[in-house]
C-alpha cells in the first residue's frame, strides 16, 4: 500500500527498533528514566533552550505550553486555521479557559500590524492578551513555511506588547530543511517551542516542549495534570532520540518526493494545486468527476490510502514510508480513479 494520509503513519525502522529494545529505563514520573532525561537534554541542546519536557503527543505539547503561559480568562493570538483551533478538540477552552483572537493571512502567516490590531488594552473590562502562537510549518495552508525574517518581525511585535511567544513546531524540522536554517535560529524567538518526533521523523510516539528551566518546571506540572505522566518511557524516548539524530536530514527526500508527486498529478487534466508545495504536503483540487470521499474510496481499491478533503480537494503527505519509488507505482491509480 502507498499511504499518503499523513506523515504520522510511519513505522519504526529496524535500527530504531533496536534502539528501543536496548533502551535503559526507569520511572519517568519519579524523574529517573535515564533515556528520557537524555532525550530532554538533547532536545534542549538542539533548540538552544535550557530544558525540555517529553510528552506523549503534539496536542499535549501545545496545550501544556498554553497552560504554562496563561491563566483562565487570558487570550491567545494565532492564525484562524491553526492546529490549536481545528485539531485539538477545543482544548484551549477546556483545559486553560482561554479565549482565542484569530488572525488571517496566506500560508498561515500574519504581519506585525495584524498582531497590534488585536492586542487588547489592559483593562478590567477585557480579556488579557497574553500569548502569541505561530505554527511552522503550517498544516492547513499546504505545509507552508514561516520565513525566519517574518518570525522575527512577528515575535518582536508581540514582545513590544508584553506577550509571550510559543512556536507550534510539530513540523519545525521540515521548516529548517526547507529554509536551510537551524532549529536554534527559529527557536530563539520563542519562550517555548513544541516539536514532534512521530511525524516526518518517523518515531512511533512523542513530542517535546523546550524553554527555560523555570518554565519547564511549570510545564512538567501541567503534563501530570493533563495525564501525560509516563513510567518506563525510555523505550519510546529512545525512538524519539534516534529519530532526532538520524532522520532530520533525510526530510529533503520527502520534500523532493512531494514536488515530484505534485508535478505528476497536475499533468492530469482538471487537476491543479490548491497551495504551492513548500515541504512534504501536496494539496490538490480537481474540476468535475468524483468528490473527495469517492476518489479516496477508489484509490483505496487500487492500493493507495488517502484522507478525503472538502468537496474536490485532498491533502497528500510524503514521508519516510512513502518514497518516490513507491509514489511512482501509485500514480496509475490516481489516473484511473480520476478518469473513472
Amino acid at each position: 500500500m502507498l499511504d499518503l494520509r499523513s506523515d504520522t503513519v510511519t513505522r519504526p525502522t529496524p535500527q530504531m527498533r533496536q534502539a528501543m529494545a536496548g533502551a535503559e529505563v526507569g520511572d519517568d514520573v519519579l524523574g529517573d528514566d535515564p533515556t528520557v532525561i537524555a532525550l530532554q537534554e538533547r532536545v534542549a541542546e538542539v533548540l538552544g533552550k535550557e530544558a525540555a519536557v517529553f510528552v506523549p503527543s503534539g496536542t499535549m505539547a501545545n496545550q501544556v505550553s498554553i497552560r504554562t503561559h496563561t491563566e483562565p480568562g487570558d487570550e491567545v493570538i494565532c492564525h484562524r486555521d491553526s492546529h490549536i483551533i481545528h485539531y485539538e478538540t477545543g482544548a484551549p477552552a477546556a483545559l486553560s479557559s482561554v479565549m482565542i483572537a484569530p488572525l488571517s493571512g496566506d500560508g498561515g502567516r500574519f504581519s506585525p500590524a495584524d498582531i497590534a490590531a488585536v492586542v487588547r488594552a489592559r483593562s478590567s473590562h477585557f480579556a488579557c492578551s497574553k500569548l502569541l502562537v505561530i505554527e511552522n510549518t503550517f498544516n492547513r495552508n499546504g505545509g507552508a513555511v514561516w520565513p525566519l525574517e517574518q518570525v522575527a518581525a512577528a515575535t518582536a511585535e508581540a514582545r513590544r506588547h508584553g506577550l509571550a511567544c510559543h512556536l507550534d513546531g510539530a513540523r519545525l524540522w521540515n521548516a529548517c530543511v526547507a529554509t536551510g536554517r537551524s532549529p536554534r535560529d527559529f527557536a530563539q524567538h520563542f519562550d517555548t517551542v513544541s516539536c514532534c518526533f512521530s511525524k516526518g521523523l518517523g518515531a512511533p510516539v512523542g513530542s517535546a516542549i523546550a524553554g527555560t528551566k523555570a518554565m519547564m518546571t511549570r510545564a512538567h506540572r501541567f503534563r501530570k495534570m493533563f495525564g501525560g505522566a509516563m513510567r518506563q518511557a525510555g523505550m519510546i524516548a529512545a525512538a524519539a532520540r534516534f529519530a532526532l539524530d538520524n532522520h532530520r536530514d533525510r526530510l529533503q527526500e520527502d520534500h523532493a518526493a512531494a514536488r515530484f508527486l505534485a508535478d505528476a498529478l497536475t499533468v492530469i487534466p482538471g487537476v491543479s494545486l490548491l497551495y504551492p508545495v513548500e515541504t512534504n504536503m501536496v494539496f490538490i483540487q480537481w474540476s468535475g468527476g468524483p468528490d473527495s470521499a469517492t476518489l479516496s474510496a477508489r484509490l483505496r481499491g487500487h492500493g493507495v490510502l488517502t484522507l478525503p478533503g472538502q468537496g474536490r480537494t485532498m491533502r497528500l503527505v510524503t514521508h519516510l514510508d512513502a518514497p518516490r519509488t513507491l509514489i511512482e507505482t501509485g500514480l496509475p491509480a490516481f489516473r484511473e480513479a480520476l478518469r473513472a
